[in-house]
């Protein structure tokens, strides 16, 4: 067994659980797990003292704050953890030469754009969980300059809460369910971005400057109506799925309408083969039916 320790913050989210599963059959490295019970990452201290008692290789920190709506009226503790701590979690990997990677989100980019958005893109967020995760773009960078940030979009899993959960619960509730048509992006399977991380964690070099923004999500275009109806066929169900637009199901956070993001640069970088959305919605469908 390698010495290398990986840590891996917010162990039990849609990332961190596939990262736990990653961890199950690498023999490569140590992993660390944690969540907020076991690391404050938003303790500068704490922080500091956990990476004085453990040297880290690299952290990957998939904590966030992800309740969108609610992020409107809780921007400080949306801020605390998808802002602040960020900064500190760069600033202390610095300090103890570890390599860091943060998950980022599309919602930093304001969605009105019509072709696919590069990674120096202007960003502009629309809704306060955009712009918490984008201070934490500009806290990571400023504290830490080799540090790695991966944007993603529509994130699902087997696990946690998810639009794919969600989706086929009331699938199996209800005869008919409406949803949003009009709002372009990539759905992104944790299973894929988690593999993703490896490799990228696995071809780190002192030769090769890394660091940086990076787009991941899988491949192909799509709207949430569309994404439903995918769940649907895959799942079998007789649920009829009708489109809307986004006028006709408010919510508390503005929506980007345009979420699709280039992912050429890290399939560049790190020699990723990205799977297309139907190919993994159906692994992850098939694994959540079983």
């Amino acid at each position: 067994m390698s010495n290398k320790t990986i840590l891996i913050t917010g162990a039990n989210g849609q990332l961190g659980n596939e990262m736990q599963a990653i961890a199950a059959s690498s023999s490569n490295y140590n992993f660390l797990f944690t969540d907020k019970e076991e690391l404050a990452i938003d303790d500068l201290n704490a922080l500091q003292e956990f990476f004085k008692i453990q040297p880290i290789y690299f952290c990957v920190n998939c904590a966030a704050y992800t309740a969108v709506d609610k992020a409107e009226s809780e921007m400080e503790l949306a801020n605390r953890i998808n802002g602040l701590a960020v900064g500190y979690l760069a600033a202390v990997c610095k300090e103890n030469n570890s390599g860091f990677i943060h998950i980022s989100t599309d919602y930093v980019f304001d969605g009105a754009a019509d072709s696919p958005y590069v990674e120096n893109h202007p960003v502009n967020p629309v809704n306060a969980y955009g712009t918490t995760k984008l201070n934490g773009e500009v806290l990571a960078q400023q504290n830490n300059p080799t540090t790695i940030i991966i944007r993603t979009s529509w994130v699902y899993s087997f696990f946690g809460n998810n639009f794919v959960k969600t989706m086929l619960r009331l699938m199996k509730e209800r005869e008919s369910l409406n949803v949003v048509s009009d709002q372009l992006g990539c759905p992104t399977y944790a299973a894929d971005l988690a593999a993703a991380i490896m490799k990228i964690i696995e071809s780190n070099s002192t030769e090769k400057n890394i660091a940086g923004i990076y787009h991941y999500s899988n491949r192909g275009v799509t709207n949430w109506h569309e994404f439903a109806m995918a769940i649907n066929g895959f799942s079998g169900s007789k649920c009829i799925v009708n489109p809307i637009t986004t006028s006709q199901y408010p919510t508390p956070a503005k929506r980007p309408q345009y979420s699709v993001m280039d992912t050429s640069k890290i399939q560049q970088t790190f020699n990723l083969q990205i799977p297309e959305w139907k190919e993994s919605l159906k692994i992850c469908i098939d694994k959540l039916l079983k």
